[in-house]
């Protein structure tokens, strides 16, 4: 067995340990698998769908991403004339990762496909979580640049439940992750959560807001608000053993993104040219809380560290 497999089988037995403690999304997840996209359910109930070819935005991404309770927080995919702000239509699905510039190619503004190639571990669930892995390559101008093998987990939190995104990116050839804002991963939160609309965006430093979360580097970072009464939001959760922090591109519009390539694009500094040699791998390693009602951040973080570490 591979030491990929292996880590991936002990993260499964750390999940199941760390199970028995969660209180929130009680249930049983599920699956249903299409021809282009998987939903993830719980008891019945969908949580998200992640789509892995689409013809308008040409890389995978998870849409109509909800909380247990059904409550969606990211924003409708398309977004709805008269319900929506409708900018970057094709740009912010829902939850995403994307890179506007490897080796020059700009697989954010869907100038490249990121091309679903299999899937490395089936999707499987139980009344715990569940996960799939998948093997994607990024072709631009007919060749592929690199390859991803992302694995997915989403599992049990106790205001809700955590994504984990996993990738590790390597290629047949020498490729680079350039400098700019549009790296890394990403949210569009519903339209009702957003700051214009009376949301609120809260990092680790206890910053809030465009104004004083754009481009700072933090541990954490929340979009929350409240839809029709109930206080929900999406949290972004860098692995601290990443290459680099992230820094977070954040609009009050509605979106959020952890980014640990936009050093020029942030900070006026040196621009970032990340390069991997031929036969290397770089690990990307992000986690995500989907929650509703009473959330405390740091305690989610914490807990979220946890049980990734516990596989390290």
């Amino acid at each position: 067995m591979s030491i990929d497999r292996l880590c991936w089988f002990a993260w499964l037995c750390v999940c199941a340990i760390n199970w028995q403690s969660a209180t929130a999304a009680e249930g049983r997840f599920e699956v249903e698998q299409g021809e282009t996209s998987l939903q993830v359910n719980l008891n019945g109930k969908p949580l998200a769908t992640y789509v892995w070819s689409d013809p308008k935005t040409l890389r995978p991404y998870f849409a109509h991403v909800r909380t247990p309770a059904g409550i969606q927080v990211t924003r409708n995919h398309p977004p709805r004339e008269g319900q929506d702000a409708t900018d970057h239509a094709e740009l912010h699905p829902g939850l995403w990762m994307a890179f506007g510039d490897i080796s020059a190619h700009d697989f954010w503004r869907n100038k490249g496909t990121v091309r679903h190639a299999s899937f490395v571990e089936p999707p499987r669930a139980d009344e715990h979580g569940a996960a799939f892995a998948v093997r994607n390559a990024y072709v631009a101008e007919g060749q592929t640049v690199c390859e991803e093998v992302c694995r997915l987990r989403f599992d049990d939190a106790p205001s809700g439940y955590f994504i984990t995104w996993d990738s590790t990116f390597s290629g047949p050839r020498a490729f680079y992750f350039g400098d700019q804002e549009e790296m890394g991963l990403g949210v569009r939160v519903a339209t009702p959560i957003a700051v214009e609309q009376g949301g609120h965006i809260v990092d680790s430093q206890g910053r809030i807001d465009e104004e004083q979360v754009w481009g700072q580097v933090a541990k954490w970072c929340d979009y929350r608000g409240k839809i029709d009464g109930h206080a929900v939001g999406v949290l972004l959760m860098p692995d601290p053993t990443n290459f680099r922090p992230s820094w977070f591109h954040a609009r009050d519009y509605g979106v959020l993104v952890a980014n640990p390539f936009g050093r020029n694009a942030f900070t006026k500094q040196d621009k970032s040219k990340v390069q991997i040699a031929p036969g290397e791998q770089v690990r990307f390693r992000f986690g995500v809380l989907v929650h509703e009602g009473d959330t405390d951040p740091a305690a989610a973080y914490a807990t979220w560290l946890k049980r990734v570490k516990a596989i390290d």
